[in-house]
């Protein structure tokens, strides 16, 4: 992606005594890093590393940092900072959107509109699981980032019951959740849940952490949505539970191989629902990606502590 030419004049702008360099390609990034303070963008090549001695700190654009938090960075103990909190809203309501969808039984009647078919009780009835209020509804919400916490706010406005999941569980509970837990109450969350939406941070942890004993706690009429990264979820678990309906179905925006490939057996099961990584899109994205740099940068310049500091060892800002 080209660095628009009103981003450079923005920076420059606001700060006249620091020198910006728009690296559209990649042997102008590689010409440039040995004279490279700060970067700010999707990814930093691993390799390019020992040519930038003078590198202290990442921005990364996105939220997800498994692209810049590499071996290298973290041999320097370079500073890496994140993207969180710039698409919570839009991909919390992606999320509410599906759930929606879903209870409304949206999804089957999208299937009988292709087929030109008039069938209010196969509606009404769905695939096993009956048309249902959204209101009352348990949502298990796995990951209290901005995401988690941006899906759980909306969920209780419409009324539905909110347990969530993180690391650490706090000693007290306050709204909008009902409980907070840790990893060791996983199972028990799964039972409870009508839907078990998935917005954690891909790490070492969190590699592989819903996969077939995970399905088979969660209960037959629940329906899983995955926002988080595609390595979070045991994929072909996913699809043995789909295909056997241990669970009502998923909805996911994001996979292990993207794009997904033709073959994956979930293009073509009747209880998936796939968007294509697109839960984060919103027009001001990188309006705000922008203003977080800026005001990083600031901050940066002044020696003062940065805004979403990626803990190296978890693999995402502590304080998530």
């Amino acid at each position: 992606m080209s660095v628009a030419d009103s981003t450079l004049e923005f920076l420059r702008t606001r700060f006249p005594d620091v020198r910006f360099v728009g690296a559209d390609d990649a042997e102008t990034l590689a010409r440039e890093v040995a004279d490279t303070d700060v970067f700010y963008g999707w990814r930093f090549p691993p390799e390019l590393v020992p040519r930038a001695p003078r590198l202290r700190w990442i921005q990364s654009a996105s939220a997800g940092v498994e692209d810049n938090l590499s071996p290298e960075v973290r041999a320097r103990a370079i500073v890496l900072t994140n993207g969180a909190g710039i698409a919570a809203a839009g991909i919390a309501e992606h999320v509410l959107g599906l759930m929606l969808y879903l209870c409304r039984n949206h999804h089957v009647a999208a299937r009988l509109q292709q087929e030109g078919r008039w069938d209010r009780p196969r509606v009404i009835g769905g695939d096993g699981v009956p048309i249902r209020d959204f209101a009352a509804s348990h949502v298990a919400v796995l990951g209290l980032g901005p995401i988690g916490v941006a899906v759980s706010e909306r969920s209780a406005a419409l009324g539905a019951v909110v347990r969530a999941m993180r690391r650490r569980a706090p000693s007290t509970t306050k709204a909008p959740y009902e409980a907070v837990v840790g990893p060791d109450q996983l199972q028990a969350l799964l039972g409870w849940a009508d839907f078990v939406v998935v917005a954690l941070p891909h790490t070492a942890e969190t590699t592989g952490l819903i996969g077939a004993r995970e399905f088979d706690h969660m209960r037959s009429d629940a329906y899983l949505v995955n926002v988080a990264r595609g390595a979070v979820l045991d994929e072909a678990a996913l699809v043995a539970a789909l295909e056997r309906r241990a669970i009502a179905g998923a909805a996911l925006d994001v996979f292990q191989v993207e794009p997904l490939p033709a073959s994956s057996a979930l293009w073509h099961l009747p209880n998936v629902l796939i968007t294509p990584h697109v839960a984060g899109a919103t027009p001001r994205y990188l309006e705000r990606a922008l203003t977080l740099f800026a005001d990083n940068l600031a901050r940066f310049l002044r020696g003062d502590a940065l805004v979403n500091v990626v803990d190296h060892t978890l693999g995402y800002p502590s304080g998530s």
